[in-house]
């Protein structure tokens, strides 16, 4: 369940990154989806390699940290591209 539950955070998260993410990027929604569950994953990832939490299901703190995880992905993606 711990996959799937990031996977679905990272659809949302990647939609909520994207508002939250500030200027233009190039990438349309389906990218910023993708970028999202990458996020989430890696952030899911961090997380549970740092003692933070578990990839247990959904929770709060597990949504915070998906977001996180995207905004991250997103960065980097936008600074590469450009």
């Amino acid at each position: 369940m711990g996959i799937i539950s990031w996977i679905i955070f990272g659809l949302i998260a990647g939609i909520a990154a994207k508002f939250l993410m500030p200027g233009k990027d190039g990438g349309g929604i389906i990218l910023t989806c993708i970028l999202g569950i990458v996020g989430a994953v890696v952030g899911g990832w961090v997380s549970t390699l740092l003692g933070m939490g578990q990839v247990d299901g959904f929770n709060i703190g597990s949504f915070v940290i998906a977001i996180i995880g995207a905004l991250v992905v997103l960065f980097i993606y936008n600074k590469v591209v450009k």
